[in-house]
């Protein structure tokens, strides 16, 4: 499988333990539940999918998270003192970490908790991403819009071009690591002895990856919780102390949430749709269902289109198919997954799907309703943008035309009255200016 996508499918080169000073002194965790000793105190936690519109609604991390509306009252959210002066996050499977002052070295992987990290106004903060100029790059497409808003990505590291280094982890010294421990366990050469070290000798963890499809975690963490991706970016919000950023974004979102449901066609007008990227054979494609639970279709499900691959059992994460299954669902629309991103080229895309004997039959071709769609390792900026590019490639009639995207293009240039969030009121949430 060589999807650029699904990287964490991969087995990244670990390397040997390193012995070295610790520097906890400024970064402690408290968690209420051990499991061996992981983490140095704190609570231990492939990814599947979220099911219904209401799931991703800005809510903080819930402690019985399920695919439908979380728990109002259930707010694992630690209480902050607010001037960065000692401040907690709870999230599963870490539990509860507490800080002494705000981070200002940040580790991630996925390009999702770098977005946040912007989100928060602490993206100059991080010092590694997947990728960097691909996941920079498309960042800054979606950013583009927003005032005062980018990703300053060129010097740095991309934390799984060796595996998961750990010796990288001692190297750039971060005070947080917004990955989630369970996941770090899986690597090649790492195991959850390997986790607890850099937990306890450089920063802790602080992620949650499982919940990006609802995927069973490794054995040993039985009390792992799902989140939808509000609610894990209202855990990260509480690691940087930054409640009222989140809150304002997070209102942003339900009120897009809230017009999209009010406007979507009955079920039985809506479009058929696949989400796929094209095989490098250029014979088959990796297909990705749109509605199931998870927070890497945050920005599908709430669009309920009918997924023409909606029976299909693939038994993980993705599916493949070739151009006869392909034709045999026939759906309206075709998303390209990573089309929108420097990784693909929609050009290439189209004339494959044209120039194939099968291909060129297909209604969303016919009707070049092939469109590029963006990263599934999306956080809260980027899954406002796609969820408006998604509603706009599935309802022109309701939400707006999508213009035709072309190879290297940055986010179309709506006027106010086409714009489906308002830009200036996500700007002003990021500046801290709500």
């Amino acid at each position: 499988m060589n999807d650029t996508d699904d990287v964490h499918d991969t087995d990244p080169t670990g390397s040997d333990a390193i012995d070295g000073p610790t520097r906890r002194d400024a970064i402690k965790c408290g968690g209420s539940v051990a499991l061996g000793g992981l983490l140095a105190g704190c609570t231990g936690g492939d990814p599947t999918a979220d099911t219904g519109e209401t799931a991703e609604d800005g809510s903080s991390p819930a402690s019985d998270a399920t695919d439908g509306e979380p728990d109002d009252d259930a707010d694992g959210s630690a209480e902050t003192e607010g001037d960065g002066a000692g401040h907690a996050a709870t999230l599963s499977p870490m539990g509860t970490v507490e800080f002494d002052s705000v981070p200002e070295r940040v580790f991630t992987v996925f390009t999702g908790y770098a977005d946040m990290a912007v989100a928060l106004g602490h993206g100059d903060a991080v010092t590694a991403v997947y990728v960097p100029e691909m996941s920079g790059t498309t960042m800054n497409r979606y950013y583009g819009d927003l005032e005062g808003v980018s990703f300053e990505w060129e010097d740095l590291f991309d934390p799984l071009s060796e595996g998961l280094a750990k010796e990288r982890l001692y190297d750039l010294d971060a005070d947080v690591h917004l990955a989630d421990p369970a996941w770090a366990s899986t690597q090649e050469n790492w195991d959850r002895s390997d986790v607890e070290e850099i937990d306890s000798r450089v920063a802790p963890w602080f992620g949650n990856f499982y919940s990006g499809t609802r995927a069973a975690p490794p054995s040993g963490y039985d009390d792992y919780e799902y989140y939808d991706l509000w609610e894990v970016f209202g855990g990260v919000a509480d690691v940087f102390d930054e409640r009222e950023r989140y809150e304002a974004l997070a209102a942003v979102h339900e009120d897009l949430l809230e017009m999209i449901r009010s406007d979507l066609p009955p079920n039985e007008e809506r479009p058929t749709a696949v989400r796929v990227s094209l095989a490098a054979d250029g014979e088959s494609f990796y297909t990705y269902h749109l509605n199931e639970p998870g927070y890497w279709l945050a920005d599908t499900r709430p669009l309920g289109a009918v997924d023409a691959f909606a029976e299909e059992e693939w038994g993980g994460l993705w599916g493949e198919v070739d151009f006869e299954a392909m034709a045999e669902a026939d759906p309206d629309v075709i998303l390209h997954l990573w089309g929108f991103t420097p990784s693909r080229s929609m050009a290439e895309f189209r004339s494959t799907l044209r120039d194939h004997p099968v291909g060129a039959d297909l209604a969303a071709v016919r009707n070049d309703r092939l469109h590029a769609q963006g990263m599934r390792y999306q956080g809260p900026i980027m899954n406002l943008f796609q969820i408006e590019m998604t509603a706009k490639q599935l309802y022109p009639e309701t939400f707006g035309e999508w213009p035709r995207y072309e190879d290297g293009d940055g986010y179309p240039e709506f006027s106010e009255t086409e714009r489906l969030f308002d830009r200036e009121r996500v700007a002003n949430a990021i500046a801290g200016d709500p």
